[in-house]
Formats: structure tokens, sequence, C-alpha cells
């Protein structure tokens, strides 16, 4: 089973750490692309083919998306002293600067709001959270389509999630208007070859793959199959052992949150958008209803979860953005 140069065997091998195989006829160009992914955080300097970026928007349009609402957008930034300020305010992670290319990817309720006032309509439904996750998670399927796409034409790509760092001054540095949420930039360009980039492996399928039901005993065991995996592969990469189990717990313990880089002091996660219980439902199984949340301000108005809709007061002087919300039924 080969596609080009580049065989099942030997792809499954660098996701898995084993020989693998797949039925002939489950094997193709496309997913040789799909296995074959890598993140390329060093560029070549010269700039795309202006064929490029159409085409990598036809393909991210081409992705599903929810009730055809198309709830996404995307900036597409080239100036390099746009991409520099950019790259400031997400960790100045240098391939921003780099990539001669560098995609802003949104979650877009202003469009369908604007149209709503057009017809003179107030649309309620732009105020959930559910509205929310649908435009986040049709932003990222549109921008995973344009990975593929890119990786096709022999390009490569990084993801910054830092872009939600500062999403303020992400809004304002690109013009966002109220209800536009900068959700992860896409650095693309030509991979330098002086510095190569290497698949990462994953998981074994024992981990993610669930028949039926979800089977949490197999855990422990494909996790340390993983765990072994991973540190051979950082030492072959001369990288730090540190492994995935440490990796992961200093990234998620409290620690790990306390050292990573902190959205400013308007109170908002890194996630950009975050929900957790609030105090006095913890302390008072009775008020059950109250929840706090940390939105970023210029998303505006009311969120709703589900069918509900979320009023909010700023009610906390010393940090402005955490909002506190009341569910409101009806």
């Amino acid at each position: 089973m080969t596609s080009g140069s580049r065989t099942a065997g030997t792809l499954l091998a660098a996701r898995y750490g084993a020989e693998a195989e797949l039925a002939s006829s489950a094997w193709n160009e496309v997913l040789a692309t799909l296995l074959d992914h890598r993140s390329v955080r060093n560029f070549r300097p010269e700039p795309l083919a202006p064929s490029i970026l159409p085409t990598l928007v036809a393909a991210a349009q081409s992705a599903s998306n929810s009730s055809n609402l198309q709830s996404w957008s995307v900036v597409a930034v080239r100036e390099s002293e746009r991409k520099a300020r950019l790259a400031a305010l997400a960790g100045n992670q240098s391939h921003i600067r780099e990539a001669p290319l560098f995609l802003v990817w949104l979650a877009d309720l202003a469009r369908n709001e604007s149209i709503g006032r057009a017809q003179e309509m107030t649309l309620d439904g732009v105020h959930y959270l559910e509205t929310l996750f649908v435009a986040i998670i049709d932003a990222a399927l549109a921008a995973q389509n344009a990975v593929i796409a890119a990786e096709s034409l022999g390009l490569g790509t990084v993801y910054i999630g830092a872009i939600r760092n500062r999403p303020e001054q992400v809004a304002v540095e690109l013009g966002l208007p109220k209800r536009v949420l900068p959700v992860f930039g896409l650095c693309v360009g030509h991979p330098n070859p002086a510095v190569p980039s290497s698949a990462k492996p994953r998981l074994p399928q024992a981990a993610v793959l669930h028949h039926e039901t979800y089977d949490a005993a197999s855990q422990a065991a494909a996790v340390q199959t993983y765990e072994d995996r991973i540190r051979r592969f950082q030492a072959e990469q001369g990288q730090e052992t540190v492994g995935w189990i440490k990796r992961t717990l200093q990234r998620l313990g409290e620690q790990g949150s306390a050292e990573r880089p902190r959205p400013d002091a308007r109170g908002h996660r890194q996630s950009g958008f975050s929900s957790r219980s609030g105090s006095a439902a913890a302390k008072d199984p009775s008020n059950h209803k109250r929840a706090t949340y940390s939105i970023p301000p210029q998303w505006g108005g009311e969120v709703g979860r589900g069918g509900e809709r979320l009023s909010f007061a700023n009610n906390a002087p010393a940090e402005p953005g955490r909002i506190s919300f009341r569910r409101e039924h009806g």
C-alpha cells in the first residue's frame, strides 16, 4: 500500500510506534496526507502564490457547518507590521512573524445579526451559548479543511491558540465588530527544509476509540504505552524527555495554570470562553441556577445555554471582565 513515497505502514508507525495494516481498498493519497500531518514552525520567506488563499478558503467553505448558518469568517494577514503586533499578543511566537500568511479564524455572528437588523428582526438565538459553540465549532471545521488543503499542496501550517490570550486587543487590531470572536490563528507557508519537523505520535486507538459504550478500564494501559512511545520520540528529537503524563498535568494542573501565559486583568481565560459553577451554587445546592462565566466583553449583550437566556451584570470591580450570569427561563 503505497501513496507516492508514503506507505500506510510507515505513516501508521509514525503515529503509533509500530507497523499497522489497512486494507488496500482503504488507502489513498487523501489518507496519506492526513496521516502525514505535522506542525511546521519554520518557513521560507517567499510569499505564497496568489491562487493559494482563495483555494484554501474554498476548501474551508466546503466543510460541514451547522444548519448552513456559516457562522465563521477568517482574516488573512500578510502585512509584516500587523503580524508582528499579533505575534506580540500571542506569546511572541516568531513563526507568526515569519509565515507569509497568517489566518485568524473567527466565530462570527455579526453577519447573521446584521441580516436580522436589515429585516427589522431581533435574533434571540445569537445570545445563546449553544449558538456561540456552533460558531466556534464551524470555524474549527473550516480551518481544518484549509489545513488539509494546504498540506496537500506541499505547504506547512501550525495553529496558534494563543491568539485567545488577548482577545480584546486582537479584536481592535483586526477591526472586529461586536459578536465576532477570534478563535485561533493559523500560520501558512513553505516549510523550511533546513529545519524539518516530524509527525508526533498519538495515543493508541485503544485510548480514544470506544465501542458501543465508554470503556474507562482500557485507559491506563493505553496511556502507559503512549508514555513510553512519546518519551522515545522526545529523545529522538533532542527534546527534554518529560513524557506526556507530566506535561499534561503541568498544563492542566493548578500550578501549570498559574505558570501559563494568562489573559489580561479582565479575567479572560486562555480558552477565550470558559464556564464553571459559581461559588454560591457550590455552597448552597438550592442555588444551582447560578453560574459564573468569563467571556471577552466584545461579544456583548447576553449569552445563553441551550434554549435559555443568561443575563449578566458586571459586578466584580476588581476583575471587570468577570461576569456573573443569572439564568432566565421563558
